[in-house]
């Protein structure tokens, strides 16, 4: 053993959970509630991605870009502009500076032993933690290991040895590159060009297929992409970087510019320069880390559920649920099974909702009609402008969007629904829970919107597929 690292005794918990993110956190909180004895592991901050890198600062850095794009669409208001250096301190708050130490105090306060390291698996029922000052240690429950260790970015061979940005980098943005090119085109990469361009970079997203955000209505696409070369956001479909240099390139820390110019050559023969470069091509479960071998796992059996009774995956590192929202609600249902307490079965699969930040927002849940089609379904659907919709148009001058829903003719009941407009993340939870409750749509129109509000949109819709 060197001289700079130790073995401290072991320890005996009733469940031991592998990442503080929220999922975690979640789990933990509510064994600790019962009396039981929980430990958490995490070796960055407690509180996890969503707390300091995704959900909160992104949304910390766009709801004033939002505010300020409304004041330039609504007269009778000055028009508003950003100012990235308060804007950049607001999401400095938001993130507590990126100090958890509140956090980990709260959860210790309610029961919970955070102890601070790299957790790997080391046989049945155990883990050992690897400080980062030398120490290890072994931590052994008596019931379950809980693996919530979120996600890692996706690198395609091209990007390999590359010094560029990721998520983490872009919510954390210190240095704003005067030229940034995304690579990508999902929620990440037009909410991260949507933020860039309001704080002043000339932003060029390359994305490989013909649309954005796919997976959702085609319309959505269009909206955005309308809306994106408004704001001078150049998008450039079919196109996929062939070669990367970065001659000078380092990487002194998060959310600064690395250094030295990002030469990209495209599949169309053109080279692009530009300050940074954004990596926005997914995620993948992060379980390569965690020593499977020690039990003779690997990564695919995780996902596949090949595991023994006393292991378990939740939220992304089971691969299931990419959102904070949906690992939450999957914690709370373990938690009710691991606790003996009653758990309430839904007759069909919890649906998952999701917000996209943009300008206008995308807020969806359930499925699209081509995925309800390919399922089986026979469906009718019903859309309608947001510029058709009387409270729609008092939030904004010159509304853009559109809804869309999706309903099975068999039952009657919705199967999905887009809605895509102003503040329409707010709105989304109507049709979260009608599709959960599975009520049919002619209940639904006895649910009697307020005039004169945006949700509105709602007697359209349902005008259209009441059958």
């Amino acid at each position: 053993m060197s001289a700079t690292s130790s073995t401290t005794a072991e320890q005996e918990f009733d469940l031991i959970v592998l990442g503080a993110g929220p999922i975690g956190e979640t789990l933990a909180l509510a064994v600790a509630k019962q009396g039981l004895k929980p430990a958490i592991v995490e070796h960055d901050l407690v509180g996890g991605d969503c707390a300091y890198y995704a959900c909160k600062p992104s949304k910390a850095l766009l709801r004033p870009i939002e505010v300020a794009a409304t004041t330039q669409h609504l007269r009778g208001v000055e028009n508003s502009h950003v100012g990235a250096d308060d804007l950049l301190t607001r999401r400095d708050e938001q993130v507590s500076n990126y100090d958890d130490s509140g956090q980990k105090k709260s959860l210790e306060s309610a029961g919970v032993t955070v102890v601070r390291g790299h957790g790997q698996l080391n046989g049945e029922r155990t883990v050992e933690v690897h400080g980062n000052d030398g120490t290890t240690q072994t931590l052994r429950t008596t019931r379950a290991v809980v693996v919530t260790t979120g996600t890692t970015a996706n690198i395609p061979p091209v990007f390999e040895g590359i010094p560029v940005w990721n998520s983490q980098d872009a919510t954390s943005v210190q240095d704003v590159p005067a030229r940034l090119v995304i690579i990508g085109a999902g929620a990440v990469a037009c909410e991260a060009a949507t933020w860039m361009n309001a704080l002043g970079s000339n932003v060029t997203m390359l994305v490989r297929e013909g649309s954005l955000m796919s997976g959702t209505e085609p319309f959505v696409s269009d909206i955005l992409t309308d809306q994106f070369s408004d704001a001078g956001i150049d998008v450039r479909f079919f196109t996929e970087a062939t070669q990367v240099q970065r001659p000078d390139g380092m990487d002194p820390g998060l959310g600064k510019v690395k250094g030295g110019t990002v030469s990209i050559r495209t599949s169309e023969g053109e080279t692009l320069e530009a300050e940074e470069l954004l990596l926005a091509t997914g995620r993948r479960p992060a379980l390569e880390s965690i020593n499977l071998d020690s039990i003779g796992l690997s990564a695919d059996d995780v996902l596949q559920q090949r595991i023994p009774d006393w292991l378990h995956a939740l939220g992304d590192a089971g691969g299931k649920h990419q959102l904070t929202h949906m690992g939450k609600y999957q914690a709370k249902q373990f938690a009710a099974a691991f606790l003996d307490q009653q758990v309430h079965e839904l007759a069909i699969e919890t649906p998952t909702p999701q917000v996209v930040f943009t300008d206008p927002q995308v807020a969806s849940v359930g499925l699209t009609e081509e995925a309800a089609n390919d399922a089986g379904y026979d469906v009718v659907t019903g859309e309608v402008d947001f510029a058709d919709v009387v409270g729609a148009g008092l939030l904004r001058d010159d509304v853009v969007g559109k809804g869309k829903v999706v309903v099975d003719k068999a039952t009657g009941c919705l199967l999905g629904a887009t809605l895509m407009g102003p503040e329409t993340g707010e709105m989304l939870h109507a049709a979260t829970i009608a599709i959960t409750g599975q009520v049919s749509v002619s209940t639904l129109q006895h649910a009697v919107p307020v005039f004169p509000t945006a949700s509105e949109v709602w007697v359209g819709l349902l005008d259209q597929v009441i059958q």
